[in-house]
């Protein structure tokens, strides 16, 4: 069982707490980091948070390059003269 200064320390932190990330979550412009709040030169000093996936780069994937495929010239006859078969 949890005594009475714990659970009063426990709500304190987490008042305080709450109240920190409204301080934090409060919408401003990029540059909102270095501005003081209170306009004395003290404050506090949140850098801005960007919630974003991260940037994907994706190479495409290799692509099998097949050489221009070769002519078989069968064997043939030309004016009478046998021209046995080749490559062109």
């Amino acid at each position: 069982m949890a005594s009475s200064i714990t659970r009063k320390i426990t709500a304190t932190c987490a008042v305080l707490g709450l109240a920190a990330i409204g301080v934090a979550a409060d919408p401003a412009e990029a540059n909102a980091w270095w501005r003081n709040y209170n306009g004395y030169g003290y404050g506090v000093y949140v850098p801005p948070v960007v919630v974003a996936p991260p940037a994907a780069y994706y190479a495409r994937p290799p692509v099998y390059y097949a050489p221009p495929a070769r002519m078989w010239i069968p064997a043939h006859y030309e004016n009478g003269y046998y021209i046995p078969g080749y490559w062109r």
